[in-house]
């Protein structure tokens, strides 16, 4: 059995063709010895297969990472969850003055960073440097507290909680 470093693109590729050619019956019967369990009766050749390719480039490549894994539940719960890790890409700077003294946090693949230790979100920063209940991505200017969406008021007009103009910036590292 190979290991997962020892397979290489040129590998999972032939063993993917390979799989293609298979008859109806043949795929099932891959199914069973992959997964431990009958194939769904439901799911059509085409399907069987695609699930196979994935589970073959999953072993040797690794699968989805946290951000796209918690996408992913968030449908199957019916509940897109697209504020969470999609617009934000890693590396993103996201600042905002607050009480008159600058925050920047950095968004990371496992979630974000600020002052040099990681948090799993937006809303757990905001507490820390508020001390209050805050919506993180309200906090930080990312979405409204009515609709949920991106705000509508360029950020150079919009007016903090406190009053003052303090716009947060939201920009792609080295880009600010």
């Amino acid at each position: 059995m190979e290991s997962k470093l020892d397979r290489t693109t040129a590998s999972v590729q032939a063993e993917i063709s390979g799989i293609q050619s298979l008859k109806p019956d043949a795929v099932r019967s891959l199914w069973r010895k992959t997964f431990q369990r009958e194939a769904p009766k439901a799911l059509t050749r085409d399907l069987l297969l695609r699930a196979l390719c994935w589970h073959i480039q999953q072993q040797a490549f690794g699968g989805h990472d946290r951000g796209h894994l918690q996408i992913l539940a968030s449908y199957g719960k019916r509940r897109p969850d697209f504020h969470k890790g999609r617009r934000l890409k890693p590396g993103t700077e996201i600042v905002r003055e607050y009480q008159g003294e600058r925050h920047t946090v950095l968004v990371t693949a496992e979630g974000f960073r600020w002052r040099d230790s990681d948090y799993p979100s937006l809303t757990a920063i905001a507490q820390t440097i508020t001390g209050t209940n805050w919506n993180g991505p309200r906090f930080f200017g990312l979405r409204t507290p009515s609709t949920g969406t991106a705000p509508a008021v360029p950020r150079d007009q919009r007016v903090s909680r406190a009053g003052s103009r303090q716009a947060p910036r939201v920009a792609e590292r080295g880009h600010l």
